[in-house]
């Protein structure tokens, strides 16, 4: 089982013809590929991980007060999700490299936020929104 930076694990077999993963096979090959980048499915499908919890959030924002940072592309930290919560009105959510995808969200449909994706939001005139950060829970 390897554990991912997004907070996410996943299986990781040796099964061709779908999976060739002999390094599997032996400790010494799973060590020689500690640290490489693996795509992960539940992050495709934007799934925060099991036994995350919201920890803090933003101040309430709207087309007139939001951050500048906010509009442009960023990212949260290694490990580190958000959900956008539109309050009021609509937005843009745009999810740059690799995603590359643009809702539109309203108070019906939030946004999540994928650990260290680049992205941003565009406020519609009428948008009333923050967003909530989660990490894995402390124990």
């Amino acid at each position: 089982m390897a554990d991912l930076d997004c907070g996410h694990a996943q299986h990781t077999r040796h099964d061709p013809p779908f999976f060739p993963r002999p390094w599997v096979m032996t400790a010494a090959g799973r060590e020689s590929r500690m640290g490489t980048e693996l795509d992960c499915g539940w992050c495709d499908r934007k799934t925060i991980p099991d036994g995350y919890a919201p920890y803090k959030r933003t101040p309430v924002f709207n087309a007139e007060t939001i951050p500048a940072g906010l509009t442009q592309h960023h990212g949260t930290k290694k490990g580190v999700w958000g959900l956008i919560h539109v309050v009021e009105g609509t937005l843009i959510y745009r999810i740059h490299h690799p995603f590359y995808s643009e809702e539109t969200l309203d108070p019906q449909t939030s946004g999540i936020v994928l650990p260290e994706v680049q992205h941003d939001v565009q406020p519609r005139e009428d948008a009333v929104f923050y967003v909530e950060f989660w990490r894995r829970a402390q124990p």
